[in-house]
């Protein structure tokens, strides 16, 4: 796709993502290390809901210098300011969701694919009808089943 404007050429896209990204983490009232912009950019264009140790294992790539206890201690304060969803999968690892809009999860059992799907309109209101005075204030809701590329193959192939 051509972004050009006037004939200007904009900042590249990559530049422009990072600087989102760092605005983010500043209004946030968080200081912009360069380890937590890195952890909190892999998980921004992860689509797959990676475990911390992925997280660890994408970012080495470009901080060799990275250790796994300061990537975990990134994401638990992201999560903690609300940048990042923990998604927690019955007794599996926990996963990291850049999605903060109200959604559920798909987790296919065959494979360990996990899908963000969208909740209906009217959000958590609509999910299940509460007793007089209650309200929701969260919820983390996960669908299990076995995605597409899994359907009809006992021993398919891993849709990852």
């Amino acid at each position: 796709m051509d972004c050009r404007v006037g004939g200007i050429i904009p900042v590249s896209s990559t530049l422009l993502e990072r600087s989102h990204l760092t605005s983010s983490l500043v209004s946030s009232g968080l200081r912009c290390t360069p380890q937590r912009l890195e952890v909190f950019e892999v998980v921004s264009h992860s689509g797959d809901h990676p475990t911390a140790e992925e997280i660890f294992k994408r970012a080495k790539r470009t901080m060799p210098d990275l250790s796994f206890a300061t990537v975990y201690n990134c994401l638990s304060t992201l999560v903690q300011h609300g940048l990042v969803r923990q998604v927690t999968l019955d007794r599996a690892p926990a996963r990291f969701c850049p999605n903060m809009r109200e959604h559920c999860h798909f987790y296919c059992d065959h494979c360990g694919a996990v899908l963000d799907i969208e909740t209906p309109t009217g959000g958590s209101s609509h999910l299940a009808p509460l007793p007089q005075g209650y309200r929701i204030s969260s919820y983390n809701l996960s669908l299990r089943g076995t995605c597409p590329a899994c359907t009809g193959s006992a021993l398919g192939p891993r849709c990852d």
